[in-house]
């Protein structure tokens, strides 16, 4: 009975001892977050992360390069959008005169069809090469993009000597994180600063 009795009054002494430090330990490092100091979070936890949907919005480079994409995109689209109402309306008066059968021949009805065959095709042919071309654009961008916040963050990092930094896109790969280690911030004044 009195070794039921010393074990428990040592468990409970451990865990008074437990729960002081952890009431103790969690103060401190409050004080330690609450500062705002990225030096102090440092020395804690060696994480950051970006959130690269607010550095993206906010990076001049992005903004630009998704304007110009964006205006190519449309110009493309204009483009082939006047071709092929061009070549709807000369469907559509081929259609009229074969109905009013005034093709001079038979022959000249089917080459009339064959070139307006070929010029849907080329038409085709053409809307596929721009979407390919924006597409292509379009990675090349991604990859400019990715070597400037790479370069950027690596920059940073010389000073802040973090361990990890993570991506936060759409706040979907980070559930839960202190606002202390958010460093968009200070990534985009360093990558929007002119150099």
């Amino acid at each position: 009975m009195k070794k039921v009795l010393l074990i428990s009054n040592i468990v409970l002494f451990l865990a008074v001892i437990g729960i002081y430090l952890l009431f103790f330990l969690k103060k401190d490092d409050k004080k330690q977050f609450n500062t705002g100091s990225t030096l102090k979070q440092n020395e804690i936890f060696p994480i950051a992360y970006v959130n690269m949907d607010s550095l993206l919005l906010n990076y001049n480079l992005y903004k630009s390069m998704s304007e110009e994409l964006l205006q190519e995109e449309e110009k493309s689209k204009a483009n082939v959008n006047q071709r092929a109402n061009a070549l709807q309306a000369e469907m559509a008066e081929f259609q009229k005169k074969w109905e009013n059968q005034a093709f001079l021949s038979m022959d000249r009805a089917k080459a009339e069809q064959s070139r307006l065959l070929k010029k849907q095709k080329e038409l085709q042919e053409l809307d596929n090469r721009l979407a390919n071309q924006l597409v292509s654009k379009q990675q090349k961008m991604n990859e400019r993009l990715k070597l400037s916040i790479d370069s950027t963050i690596k920059e940073y990092n010389k000073d802040k000597k973090f361990h990890v930094i993570f991506c936060n896109t759409n706040n979907d790969n980070i559930l839960y994180a202190d606002k202390a280690y958010n460093i968009t911030n200070e990534i985009l004044e360093k990558i929007n600063a002119p150099k």
